[in-house]
């Protein structure tokens, strides 16, 4: 059954006549009148009583209608909300955002974003790099920021790149050094992050590769509470610059660290070859001008 033949059938009716419908859908009158008998052969009833150039709706015939008119209708409301998609004035963009910097690099997107589309709605979600990768592979969420690299079912498109410094209690030695090597670091407790942060293991990767296995003292996915736990003087951590520029803290001291060097990485993803909807790409084409 196909809508054009619902919609053909239905003016016939409003119109009172073949040829008067056939003006209306600008077709020929054999032509509707075969729209009509497809549908009446089609659902085995007679649907119009033909009265010399006028029409009268039989007991199916009434069935028929009313219920065309629902699905026209419905029809019509679809092709709406596909043309607010694309027109980017409806939809739902879902979003997954780091712990760490959000603040810094998407809280002005957002409101741009909210601004140039405001009938989209943003669904956001907070998560550490590793459970983000796995919702967006999950169909979960439309994008993603994350660090990379990330795997090759997921294509990327570049954010930020940010070089990763030590933090040190302000009395340790080391702190009033210009920079340090990981290897200068071997004998200092480490503060890391906690489940699912990719970049604790940046950091392990960086102390294996210098030659040793640090000793973690702490874990925490809140950031400010890895400075105070560093003031503390429970151990070591390492975080993006600005980060750490935005929370300076008078007991820590902030130290370039490099040998090897480690840099925040971020990145939007999305799943490779996946669908990506208007309001996704919006956002990625924003975030490209940002």
């Amino acid at each position: 059954m196909e809508m054009r033949t619902l919609r053909t059938f239905v003016e016939v009716v409003r119109q009172g006549g073949f040829s008067r419908a056939a003006k209306t859908v600008f077709v020929t009158q054999s032509t509707v009148s075969k729209a009509v008998k497809q549908l009446e052969d089609e659902l085995g009833l007679q649907l119009l009583d033909r009265i010399g150039a006028n029409v009268k709706l039989t007991a199916a015939g009434e069935i028929v209608y009313r219920r065309a008119l629902a699905i026209l209708a419905q029809g019509d409301d679809l092709k709406a909300e596909l043309e607010e998609l694309r027109g980017l004035k409806g939809g739902v963009l879902r979003l997954g955002v780091p712990l760490i910097g959000s603040n810094t690099l998407f809280a002005h997107r957002f409101a741009a974003y909210r601004n140039r589309y405001p009938g989209i709605e943003l669904q956001l979600m907070e998560h550490g790099s590793k459970r983000l990768e796995e919702l967006v592979l999950a169909g979960e969420l439309d994008l993603a920021a994350t660090l990379l690299p990330v795997g090759e079912e997921f294509e990327w498109q570049e954010v930020w790149r940010e070089p990763i410094d030590v933090l040190l209690p302000a009395e340790h030695p080391l702190a009033a050094s210009e920079k340090l090597s990981f290897r200068q670091l071997k004998d200092l407790p480490f503060i890391l992050y906690g489940p699912g942060f990719a970049l604790n293991q940046m950091i392990l990767d960086a102390c294996r590769e210098s030659g040793f296995t640090p000793k973690v003292s702490a874990q925490s996915s809140q950031v400010d509470f890895v400075i105070e736990l560093v003031a503390t003087r429970l151990g070591v951590a390492l975080l993006p610059r600005m980060i750490a520029e935005q929370r300076p803290h008078p007991l820590t001291r902030r130290v370039p660290v490099e040998q090897p060097a480690l840099f925040w990485h971020l990145a939007l993803i999305w799943r490779r070859g996946g669908y990506l909807s208007p309001a996704a790409q919006a956002w990625l084409a924003l975030a490209a001008e940002t």
